[in-house]
């Protein structure tokens, strides 16, 4: 799941807009919208792609792309 708000802080460090940074990518506007609101999933290729475009450490990555849903998995594990 995307850190939405980390990604977006990331982008706007770096003053790249979500136009720019799917023109830098090679993703229309639309699907990197949705990938960056968690309505569909990124491609590692895309993470990548999007790590150097923004200059991320492989640290900054991980915590924008790779970080648990604590409070989701618990509802679940709850749920069972």
């Amino acid at each position: 799941m995307t850190d939405t708000a980390l990604l977006r802080s990331y982008m706007a460090l770096r003053k790249i807009t979500t136009q720019e940074l799917a023109k830098i990518i090679g993703m229309s506007v639309a699907s990197l919208s949705y990938k960056i609101n968690n309505i569909r999933e990124f491609k590692q290729s895309e993470i990548l792609a999007i790590q150097v475009a923004l200059g991320l450490t492989d640290e900054q990555r991980d915590s924008i792309f790779f970080t648990l849903n604590v409070e989701h998995l618990q509802f679940k594990k709850e749920a069972i």
